[in-house]
């Protein structure tokens, strides 16, 4: 496949692989953790095999075991599930800019292969919008690396699930893995002030049904990231203005001279 690629394409290829292999430990214990909870749930392997291969989405697969489980009607099922991704509504806004001259069949595989990490540090990238040589490939570097790793680690976890002791604690290890790429990330005010607020307000609404406290979170860190930005914006803007000179009276004439008819 790679020998198919542009050099530029082919080097974008390596590059987002490489970019993405710090997170590969986090992701492969997070997708053991979701194949030892699928199997030991309600569902056969092959029901198993087939949800990690389908919907590719952790967070929504975990979150709706419990509710199969407890045998609620399927509308709660995807609810819940719609809740949980409600993220990947802005990750796909954001990725539009970027990728809007792709047919819609490619822009929708490109939506399946994306997932957190990997839309994460393709924003830090800071590619310009529209087409830009290389681009497509650093994204397919990142996505297809994430795939297999999180595929095979999934699968590892349905077929080992009973060699597994519950006690190890995986999902805990995912998590604190994960934690020094979102530190990485914050690269000014605005986003520390959406961090922040996503993480009260996910503690706060931790009790909701439905998961509804992550999209709550998502929701309330776009605002608060919307509104610190203008806030710095405006801020900038100040400063700019108050540390440019003040017109000479000359300049002051001028001006007024300018705008006599």
């Amino acid at each position: 496949m790679l020998s198919r690629l542009s050099p530029v394409d082919r080097a974008a290829f390596m590059s987002g692989m490489r970019d993405y292999s710090p997170t590969l430990m986090a992701m492969f214990s997070w997708g053991l953790v979701t194949g030892v909870a699928m199997s030991k749930s309600i569902l056969t392997v092959p029901q198993a095999l087939a949800m990690s291969l389908l919907v590719y989405a952790g967070s929504s697969q975990l979150a709706v075991l419990p509710l199969m489980a407890a045998k609620l009607p399927i509308w709660t099922v995807l609810l819940t599930a719609a809740m949980v991704n409600t993220r990947f509504v802005i990750f796909s806004a954001g990725l539009a800019p970027h990728f809007s001259y792709l047919s819609f069949w490619r822009r929708l595989t490109l939506g399946y292969f994306n997932g957190d990490v990997v839309y994460l540090l393709f924003l830090k990238k800071a590619f310009p919008n529209g087409y830009v040589p290389g681009k497509e490939a650093y994204f397919w570097g990142m996505a297809l690396v994430s795939w297999v790793f999180w595929q095979v680690s999934s699968i590892a976890g349905i077929l080992l699930a009973s060699a597994v002791p519950d006690n190890w604690g995986l999902d805990l290890a995912g998590t604190l893995a994960l934690v020094p790429l979102i530190v990485s990330a914050v690269i000014n005010r605005s986003m520390f002030t959406a961090v922040a607020v996503a993480g009260i307000v996910a503690l706060i609404a931790i009790d909701l049904p439905y998961r509804l406290a992550l999209p709550l979170a998502v929701f309330a860190a776009i605002a608060a990231g919307s509104i610190g930005q203008v806030l710095v914006e405006r801020a900038d803007l100040r400063r700019i203005r108050a540390a440019q000179p003040p017109a000479s009276a000359a300049e002051r004439a001028g001006l007024g001279e300018k705008k006599e008819p």
